[in-house]
């Protein structure tokens, strides 16, 4: 099946938004990291208040979007995540470093290499994206 979000194909599950590990739960993030084998993979790691911590695993680029009522900070673990900006500016992350993109900020993010990142934002925040075209001068808002 094609995801809306990424444009690739994919026959697995690709985005789960119940959080997979419950309250008072450790989390061995580098095993979760580990369990993904699909080149595109997005999921609610745990809940955090009206919040949650998101684990992404791609290869490739999404699209070209912003978030109305959530900043995002993304926190990468495995490999170089970059962020696009529909202003042009672009920003390469490596493991341990983290950048927060204001809600509203029209963005992509994409990744040469497998890369694994963690994303803090709203619970809300991935199901009320709103994706704009795929190039930057259109992408303005």
């Amino acid at each position: 099946m094609t995801d809306y979000r990424t444009h690739s194909n994919d026959s697995q599950v690709n985005h789960e938004e119940a959080a997979s590990f419950p309250a008072l739960t450790v989390v061995n993030l580098n095993q979760a990291a580990g369990s993904v084998k699909e080149t595109y993979k997005n999921f609610v790691v745990c809940d955090v208040n009206n919040h949650c911590i998101r684990m992404a695993v791609m290869q490739g680029e999404y699209r070209w979007h912003h978030h109305p009522h959530s900043d995002e900070c993304f926190l990468v673990l495995e490999g170089q995540l970059e962020i696009d900006l529909s202003d042009g500016r672009s920003f390469r992350l490596l493991p341990g470093e983290a950048f927060t993109i204001p809600a509203g900020v029209v963005h992509r993010t994409r990744a040469q290499e497998r890369t694994v990142n963690l994303c803090f934002e709203d619970r809300a925040a991935y199901t009320d994206a709103v994706f704009v075209e795929d190039t930057p001068q259109e992408a303005q808002v």
